[in-house]
């Protein structure tokens, strides 16, 4: 798989990454640690390069998952990991990149982001200035590589970027949830900050594989997902049956359909988990599926039969 340059880092990245949330466990079902290294080790091998995970999910433990799957190869592949919004301090920051770096068994972190703005989930709030002096100081250290942002507003980023070199922002961005595109795009776009759309298969609704009638077990965290409930599931099936007849054409499936298309966005890259080899061989080969203009616009419409009817909160999730 080709490989793009992270925003104006020297850090290299593929178009699609193996997220691992799931990896963690928490918020998730029926997830188990001997599969998920499979599939981290079946997306290596089918060219996704790039992973991505963090320090909260399930406490460490996706960190230490990725570990177990890819320490061996380390010196070809590329960690994206996250410091979350409770270690948003100095001293916090570096305690914090300690963990992720003996967790994921290594002396570098080639992408390290802030998960969430300070104050999210009732977090103490810090100044961006002072977060960002230890990020730049760990840059320094050569402990981390680059530094990026996820689920940041574009006021947030640029506040971010008065105090450093921002590579890359990690939003929620599917064919299904394009908030993003309104105002930050464009301006990761004019600043060469690249974007790693995470939830970039909405979830997994853009699969197709979740009928109509669909229920989710207590403890998966889809149960809260707007886009599962009442009239977006509803619109959200009616445009997945139009979306069946561009993927046949292309005798992919509809997920690799909504990767292709969203890794054919401006300065877009598509974070996909994985459950096992055959999903993570699945996203990789999206990269392979070539779409002319007119495709994508005819994409872009189907999917707007869904997020023209969103309202304008940036949160998948209608948490507490």
């Amino acid at each position: 798989m080709e490989t793009r340059r992270l925003g104006a880092s020297d850090v290299k990245i593929t178009p699609v990454l193996m997220g691992t949330w799931q990896a963690g466990k928490s918020m998730w079902v029926g997830v188990e640690d001997a599969e998920t290294i499979k599939a981290i080790r079946a997306a290596f091998d089918a060219g996704i390069t790039t992973v991505d995970t963090a320090e909260v999910y399930g406490k460490g433990h996706s960190e230490e998952v990725v570990a177990e799957a890819l320490a061996d190869v380390r010196d070809q592949v590329t960690y994206a990991t996250k410091v979350f919004a409770n270690h948003l301090k100095y001293d916090q920051v570096f305690e914090a990149c300690e963990g992720s770096l003996t967790r994921l068994k290594t002396d570098y972190i080639d992408l390290y982001q802030i998960h969430w703005p300070s104050g999210s989930f009732k977090s103490e709030v810090v100044p961006i200035e002072e977060t960002m002096n230890a990020l730049n100081e760990l840059k320094e250290q050569g402990k981390i590589r680059a530094i990026g942002v996820s689920n940041f507003s574009r006021a947030q980023i640029e506040e971010a970027m008065q105090y450093g070199r921002i590579d890359s922002l990690q939003p929620p961005y599917s064919l299904f949830w394009r908030q993003v595109e309104k105002d930050t795009v464009p301006y990761c776009v004019e600043n060469n900050i690249s974007i790693l759309a995470y939830s970039s298969l909405a979830q997994g609704l853009l699969t197709g594989k979740f009928g109509r009638d669909h229920k989710f077990e207590e403890g998966d965290n889809r149960r809260d997902n707007k886009l599962f409930k009442g009239e977006n599931y509803d619109r959200a099936q009616q445009a997945l049956d139009k979306l069946r007849p561009i993927a046949e054409r292309h005798q992919c499936s509809l997920a690799q359909l909504s990767l292709a298309w969203l890794i054919a966005q401006p300065q877009t890259n598509a974070i996909a988990g994985a459950r096992n080899t055959e999903q993570a061989v699945g996203n990789a080969s999206s990269a392979d599926v070539d779409l002319s203009t007119d495709e994508i616009k005819e994409i872009d419409a189907i999917g707007r039969l869904v997020t023209d009817q969103l309202d304008e909160n940036p949160v998948m999730w209608d948490w507490d």
